[in-house]
């Protein structure tokens, strides 16, 4: 089942598709090249590959030719420790849990919700969501744009069959199509969309977004070969179609072209090529008399979701009057290979932007790299001052009287060479031969201390301190002022992820649940908490009502429930009969160990081991009753020994947790905090 419907294409429609799409190209031209060179310019600030000054150049080409008396510039680095240390802020905030969704409900739908988190689950480790979100946290930083595209998606895998046909069994694989929700990160050089709209509401208000990647001819081959359905009369053409050169700094391709940013000088041309060589041809293994496919060695693959009425475009569809999602696929930005009417019950384009700085500005906001980059300079200046300065020390501007000495003596390498005088010098004063500039250096710990003074006004700019980037920091605070001090500094941070959850998260959450309501058909999938398959009931969760919560939450455990209060909370309820007699003792013992990051409701005893603990521990008291009288068992009433079967309980099973839980432990009937249901009659009479 997918999330589509596939829809064929007329001459007429496809020409009118390809008349938008230029129109969209043409629209973002002047734009896309202005934002591609300040993303240029971000990453070089990031990467610390802005200084090309002629005595740069010339000390890093001494030290790569071994020579290592040469002096480099110095970039001081600002913009990467703020962008990393704010990438990995939102890391732990949001991808450190396991699952990264977790699934909650009303009790009655707890076996829907384990389905639906089991689902995710699944959905993540296939997907690698986590390493989509990390590149997503990091375009937010360094551009103030991060794209992420959220749909309901197929892919090709295979399973292994044994094959009984043969003499020797052996695996075979098989084909299975695997449905599911899939992320993926957008380029932001490569990215273009609806400007007349703000980037935080495409995925709702927008009507285009779209992305260009660079494909060599094979994995286009296969990249269409996992469609659902292609436009088969234009897959030839597509292969045979041009394209221009990847666009970069140095070429002049136009903004609609892919483009490839130089930003480390050490990368080599035929790495940054991406996908122009045909191997096959380069080895001459091909020849083109022998294929009925002219191919190419690259291809540029465009998806673009648009948001149209499809009577515009000639197609004959219900509803053709009314807005409607289209994905379509275009090869080398001229041949159409794939159309898909978006038949999603959310009816969002499905390509979400998150801003960590969002102040109403839109695009014209500045991303936290772009404000951190103008004391990256400054104080690499003053650096650089410092670097200057010992250039001089060592290599110092000398007058002398070439009549008297040679210039080969004056600048001969050897620090120890004796200097031989030219005969007119001989019967004179040879201090008057030589005069050395006086070198005085007393402003090298004046421009220290401006540059500690520029790195604590960017820290306050971007709401950081040392010790939030993984510094050392000497001083006398106790542990309370510094946990305030981390708090407040952490106060931007956990700005940033409230937007970030508002931006991207909540929506997200909301194509996932709605794709699975709509698209998720039955089978089995592992759940690593419980250890077990799960059988997956469509039926089910359509009629269960679910809602969704970030499994790591955005409060930090310290404002849940600090340590002191914390280390009294436990004194008070291990010392007050009244609170035991209120609460569920080991419930809440688990979830306030948790608060503090120690998991261990996987630990706790099932109803049904305690109810045939707390059987057998009655027995033995009444059985010690009875030998100290010197009565018989019997007439006390006491019956056979209780087993664990009688109450539901294995005790050689891994988890005795029941069935239909994630971390509370529940009863038979899957409500959290049940007792066992049915109980177990106790033989004690």
């Amino acid at each position: 089942m997918v999330a589509s419907t596939v829809q064929p294409l007329t001459k007429k429609s496809q020409a009118s598709f390809m008349l938008y799409y230029n129109n969209i190209q043409l629209r973002s031209n002047l734009s896309r090249a202005s934002v591609r060179s300040e993303y240029e310019k971000i990453d070089k600030d990031y990467q610390r590959e802005v200084d090309k000054t002629v005595d740069q150049l010339r000390a890093k080409q001494a030290n790569e030719a071994d020579d290592p008396n040469r002096f480099q510039n110095m970039t001081v680095p600002v913009v990467m420790p703020q962008v990393e240390t704010a990438v990995t802020y939102q890391t732990s905030v949001f991808l450190t849990g396991d699952p990264l969704f977790a699934v909650v409900s009303d009790p009655s739908f707890i076996d829907e919700a384990v389905q639906m988190t089991s689902i995710l689950e699944n959905n993540s480790i296939r997907g690698g969501w986590v390493r989509e979100f990390i590149l997503f946290f990091r375009d937010g930083m360094k551009y103030n744009f991060a794209p992420i595209e959220a749909t309901w998606d197929r892919d090709v895998t295979y399973t292994i069959e044994t094959d009984t046909s043969r003499s020797l069994k052996q695996g075979v694989p098989k084909e299975v199509i695997w449905n599911g929700n899939k992320l993926n990160r957008w380029d932001p050089y490569n990215t273009f969309l609806d400007t007349s709209v703000s980037p935080t509401e495409l995925y709702k208000d927008g009507e285009f977004v779209g992305r260009t990647q660079l494909m060599s001819r094979i994995k286009l081959k296969s990249f269409i070969a996992e469609l659902p359905d292609v436009i088969t009369a234009n897959v030839r053409t597509a292969f045979e179609s041009t394209h221009s050169n990847p666009a970069s700094a140095a070429t002049d391709a136009g903004s609609m072209s892919y483009y490839v940013p130089r930003i480390n000088p050490k990368t080599p041309e035929t790495i940054l090529a991406k996908g122009e060589t045909n191997w096959m041809k380069w080895a001459a293994l091909a020849s083109t008399n022998d294929r009925q496919i002219n191919y190419k060695d690259s291809y540029q693959v465009t998806t673009l979701y648009c948001r149209i009425l499809p009577s515009e475009f000639g197609l004959i569809v219900s509803n053709s009057n009314t807005p409607q999602i289209y994905k379509l696929i275009i090869v080398n930005h001229s041949i159409i290979i794939y159309a898909e009417q978006q038949t999603n019950a959310h009816k969002y384009l499905p390509v979400l932007i998150g801003q960590p700085l969002e102040d109403g500005l839109d695009y014209q906001t500045k991303s936290l790299a772009t404000n951190g980059a103008p004391f990256q300079a400054l104080a690499s200046a003053y650096m650089n001052s410092i670097i200057a300065s010992r250039r001089r020390a060592i290599s110092d501007r000398t007058l002398y009287d070439p009549s008297r000495i040679t210039s080969a003596a004056i600048n001969s390498a050897n620090p120890s060479a004796k200097i031989p005088v030219r005969p007119a010098a001989y019967g004179k004063n040879i201090s008057e031969s030589v005069y050395s500039f006086p070198y005085r250096e007393d402003q090298a710990a004046s421009s220290i201390q401006q540059i500690q003074m520029i790195l604590g006004l960017s820290n306050q700019l971007s709401g950081q301190n040392q010790a939030s980037q993984g510094q050392f920091v000497k001083g006398n605070k106790t542990l309370q002022e510094f946990d305030s001090v981390m708090n407040n500094a952490n106060g931007r941070d956990q700005m940033a992820s409230i937007l970030l959850e508002s931006q991207v998260f909540v929506p997200m959450k909301e194509i996932f649940k709605i794709d699975i309501l709509q698209f998720q058909g039955g089978g089995t999938v592992y759940n690593r908490d419980q250890e077990k398959q799960i059988e997956i009931d469509p039926v089910a969760l359509r009629k269960a009502v679910l809602n969704f919560k970030i499994s790591d939450g955005l409060t930090p455990a310290a404002k849940l429930i600090n340590a002191d209060s914390f280390a009294t909370a436990l004194q008070v309820i291990g010392s007050s009969p009244q609170i035991g007699a209120g609460y569920n003792l080991p419930q809440m013992f688990s979830y306030l160990m948790k608060t503090q990051g120690a998991a261990i409701s996987a630990f706790e005893k099932s109803p049904e081991q305690t109810a045939y603990e707390q059987a057998l521990g009655a027995w033995q008291g009444l059985q010690q009753l009875a030998i100290e009288k010197g009565l018989d068992p019997k007439t006390l009433g006491l019956g056979p020994m209780p087993t664990p079967e009688q109450f539901g309980y294995d005790p050689a099973a891994n988890k005795p947790t029941p069935e239909g839980t994630t971390d509370t432990p529940t009863g038979n009937s899957g409500v959290p905090g049940a007792q066992a249901s049915p109980q177990a009659q106790s033989p004690v009479s």
